[in-house]
């Protein structure tokens, strides 16, 4: 398939139009005009062009790419050694960052409402990437942090539980989430009445805001909540153009 016809599939499919985000969202450096082989990761790593190439990918497709606003315009050091790989072995990388978290079906966000067999209700008006909804069977602590580990590939979450009274007896039923870097948002989660927050970061402030605002909250990393939007995405590829699709993944503790 001809790259530019790849990269306007996905971004139709994604409406990249409609998203005000800090990085370009498409393509980022071109490589091979004909795609037959995509890896997805995470992040645009040095280990993950490395390994789309082991994989002999000619496109790698992530969710953190190279560019962001804000960054060194010079091409020195780990991003010299990153684009030196992909311009020398003609490997394209695409990245799509908000697009992909909020796609409906595909998304980051979405693919975490499956994975806690949540119904999608509606989104913060503070924040329009945090989604919250119900649990379709309210669940004790202990089953929800086991439902969430078995999405994360068995990595344990960090739980700060604020609630009172007789918290593991208490079931969690009303529950918000956002996958990557969104605990900011915990004091607009409790604010809505919900019972848990999930996200990827934690912070030193979000310990007391959980107690003193009396919510469950739940630090599952950033990479590891964004493994599957990616996933999607490449097996939405292989299945719409019969293109061949390998994930890489990597050891990333935050």
């Amino acid at each position: 398939m001809k790259r530019p016809n790849l990269v306007a599939a996905i971004n139709e499919l994604l409406n990249i139009d409609s998203f005000q985000d800090y990085c370009p969202n498409g393509i980022q450096v071109e490589g091979s005009s004909e795609i037959k082989s995509v890896a997805t990761a995470v992040t645009a790593s040095l280990y993950a062009i490395e390994s789309a190439l082991e994989l002999g990918a000619d496109t790698l497709l992530v969710h953190h790419g190279l560019f962001w606003n804000g960054d060194d315009y010079r091409v020195v050091g780990p991003k010299q050694r990153r684009l030196k790989v992909l311009l020398e072995n003609n490997i394209n990388l695409i990245a799509y960052h908000l697009p992909l978290d909020a796609h409906p079906e595909l998304g980051n966000n979405a693919q975490w409402a499956q994975q806690l067999g949540a119904t999608t209700e509606g989104t913060l008006a503070v924040a329009e990437l945090v989604q919250y909804g119900k649990l379709t069977t309210p669940l004790l602590v202990a089953e929800l942090a086991d439902k969430v580990a078995a999405g994360l590939n068995g990595r344990k979450p960090l739980i700060i539980d604020g609630r009172v009274g007789d918290r593991e007896s208490k079931k969690i039923e009303n529950i918000g989430w956002c996958s990557g870097g969104a605990e900011g948002y915990i004091v607009e989660a409790a604010e809505a009445g919900l019972d848990a927050y999930l996200t990827g970061e934690v912070s030193e402030k979000t310990y007391h805001e959980a107690l003193e605002r009396e919510i469950l909250f739940f630090s599952c990393g950033h990479h590891a909540t964004e493994r599957s939007g990616v996933q999607a995405l490449g097996k939405w590829l292989e299945n719409k153009f019969d293109l061949q699709h390998q994930f890489i993944d990597e050891n990333n503790p935050v």
